[in-house]
């Protein structure tokens, strides 16, 4: 921190040899509609567990990509599954079947 109260960011290297892409190939193996997603962040701006909690689908969706899974169950156990971001979704992500579909593959490919 320096005397302006702001500090660099630190690096965000994505390290391409070493992700872990298991997860986000079984969600796109079962709900092929997920990897059309843009990031737009429709279903965040909507989404009531986001207004409720640090929840944010669009933010979930990039760490996947990235392959950063690290707390991922406690992030997705924070989905309400209300279905708004199915609505609002321009593409039209099953974005509800998506999530289910994330809890699943946490389970069935031990991920914590």
């Amino acid at each position: 921190m320096n005397k302006f109260g702001f500090a660099p960011a630190k690096s965000r290297v994505i390290e391409y040899d070493s992700m872990h892409n298991q997860l986000l190939d079984y969600i796109i193996a079962n709900e092929p509609s997920f990897s059309t997603c843009m990031s737009c962040g429709s279903c965040t701006a909507t989404c009531s567990a986001g207004n409720l909690t640090d929840f944010n689908i669009r933010r979930l969706n990039i760490q996947i990509r990235h392959g950063e899974l690290d707390g991922i169950r406690q992030e997705i156990d924070k989905c309400m599954l209300c279905g708004k971001c199915l609505l609002v979704c321009p593409r039209g992500i099953n974005t509800r079947n998506a999530i289910m579909i994330i809890k699943k593959g946490i389970v069935n490919l031990g991920i914590e």
